[in-house]
């Protein structure tokens, strides 16, 4: 099924280095694209499910959770009336709360909508869901004639144009590459090569674009065009000893069982003033509730 959606501009005519571009990452990516499971399905729930869990963790660790997930919630529907804290128990592992509450927002949204939203500004329109996220369920799930650019495709698009990308140029160069009636392979296969092989260290010589690469041609003259280019991820602050492994220790702790709130400070560890900042932090997002003595998953 293929179909455009209202609020996207019709892409420009394309370049020869834009259809030798397309054409020999598609041919690449016909016999060599990942087995992921949620590229099996074309069930919008499901695959922004995916998506909001891609947004900021690793997709080995993603695969379990998405079926674990589905499993527990497998369509909107299922999720809409669940607790919150239910919904962050499923989630354990993943990091970043937050993801879970909007997804748990959204699908409130969708079920009392009576359907799932099709168009990128009703897509966008959901908690979580930005204009990357809004785009890749368009392409992944209605097979919409749409780009969409994570961090893997930003460093491509910047390394074949040889200099950092904003991310207006970058999205108007995707777009102009998308094949008409074949955007989901085009984006599997484009998201696969910066994946595998256009990596943070490339490995050019199993690239099919190599030939068409600005920066492969110039002989990788430093800085790396991809660096400095909008969208793509730079390296995180390490986890343990964060503030982020903190908050998972308590709300792993919820998961379980209420805690007394004297107790929040150990099972954080952290000293109590701190403890007490992040508490109100988690209580201001929704995700724990202070109850008297008690502290409690939602």
């Amino acid at each position: 099924m293929t179909a455009r959606t209202s609020g996207l501009a019709e892409h420009a005519a394309p370049l020869d280095t834009d259809l030798t571009v397309t054409s020999l990452v598609l041919a690449w990516g016909g016999t060599r694209l990942r087995d992921l499971p949620w590229r099996r399905t074309r069930d919008p729930w499901s695959v922004l499910v995916s998506e909001v869990m891609l947004q900021q963790t690793q997709v080995p660790r993603v695969i379990p959770a998405w079926q674990r997930f589905l499993d527990v919630f497998p369509t909107a529907q299922a999720c809409a009336p669940a607790p919150l804290g239910d919904v962050l128990r499923v989630w354990q592992g993943l990091g970043y709360p937050r993801r879970a509450r909007n997804l748990h927002t959204a699908a409130g949204i969708i079920a009392s909508a009576g359907g799932f939203p099709s168009t990128l500004d009703a897509l966008r329109a959901l908690p979580g869901v930005g204009a990357y996220t809004a785009r890749a369920v368009l392409a992944f799930a209605f097979e919409v004639e749409v780009a969409v650019v994570d961090t893997n495709i930003a460093r491509v698009l910047a390394r074949v144009a040889g200099r950092p990308l904003g991310a207006r140029e970058a999205q108007e160069r995707a777009d102009r590459l998308v094949p008409a009636h074949d955007s989901w392979t085009w984006n599997q296969a484009l998201m696969d090569l910066g994946a595998m092989v256009c990596r943070p260290a490339p490995l050019c010589a199993e690239c099919p674009i190599r030939e068409v690469c600005a920066w492969h041609r110039s002989g990788h003259g430093p800085p790396d065009p991809a660096v400095a280019s909008a969208g793509v991820s730079r390296r995180q602050a390490p986890y343990v000893g964060s503030d982020r492994e903190a908050r998972g220790r308590l709300l792993r702790a919820l998961g379980v069982a209420a805690l007394e709130r004297s107790r929040v400070a150990e099972v954080m560890g952290r000293a109590p003033d701190r403890a007490a900042t992040l508490l109100d932090a988690l209580t201001g997002e929704h995700l724990v509730v202070i109850d008297g003595a008690l502290v409690r998953l939602p």
